[in-house]
């Protein structure tokens, strides 16, 4: 599983690199990406002209981007080493908005972490809190669910470091079903809106996930998460959002 900027990647992983593109507060399509650098912070390469000792480390070409949707791109990144080392990088998107136009260019940012080992007499047997907001929605809505990642742990430095880490990489799926409100189905199953979906917008120990409740009905719907993280699966308890 390929995990986002803000997964705590390691050297070897595979790096989603996400843009999203608006225009007048709305998405829109660009007419051309060019191509996409990565750049590294390179102490040894600072100079006058390069404060930020920025080193080229690649150049992705524009076959390589995915458009997701409208306004929406991504690049799958491998960071195979002696290539990709820990760092400080920079993805910097040369966009074309509008034909004709010069390209723009638009850095972001991303981290290679140090590989995070423990060891320890017991496995991982600790467990984790789920919390989301907003918890009420009116009916014809289209927000995000902001969901965090809570680990219960004794609060010791390494330990609660690495219970986060796990929480950070981990991955997230979320289920939603109608727990009250008109016309209910019988059948549990029928009750299901959405079934363990993968959550892929994550940033630390957040996750987002997007609802449009255009078409759902008023009532009482039930909430659950299930996380994946070393050859465990915790699934949480169920927790109530309200269309109204």
């Amino acid at each position: 599983m390929a995990k986002t900027r803000n997964q705590n990647p390691v050297v070897g992983d595979t790096i989603t690199l996400k843009l999203y593109t608006q225009n007048s507060n709305n998405f829109a399509d660009v007419f051309a990406i060019d191509h996409i650098d990565i750049v590294k912070e390179h102490c040894d390469e600072k100079t006058c002209d390069n404060p930020e000792g920025n080193l080229l480390v690649e150049t992705i070409a524009s076959s390589s981007v995915v458009r997701d949707c409208l306004g929406q791109y991504h690049i799958d990144l491998a960071t195979p080493p002696p290539t990709y080392t820990i760092g400080r990088y920079h993805d910097v998107w040369h966009v074309q908005f509008r034909e004709g136009d010069e390209l723009a260019v638009i850095e972001q940012d991303f981290e290679i972490y140090p590989d995070l080992w423990i060891t320890s007499p017991t496995p991982v047997v600790y467990s984790f809190d789920f919390r989301f907001n907003p918890n009420r929605i009116r009916q014809g809505s289209i927000k995000w669910l902001i969901i965090q990642i809570v680990p219960n742990v004794p609060r010791q430095t390494d330990l609660e470091r690495y219970y986060h880490n796990l929480a950070i990489s981990a991955e997230l799926k979320i289920s939603i079903e109608q727990n009250c409100g008109p016309c209910i189905p019988q059948e549990a199953d029928l009750r299901l809106i959405v079934e363990d979906e993968l959550v892929t917008e994550r940033d630390k120990v957040f996750a987002y996930y997007k609802i449009d409740t255009t078409e759902w009905d008023c009532g009482i719907y039930n909430v659950w998460f299930t996380l994946s993280y070393a050859g465990n699966t915790e699934v949480s308890p169920k927790q109530q959002l309200q269309i109204f």
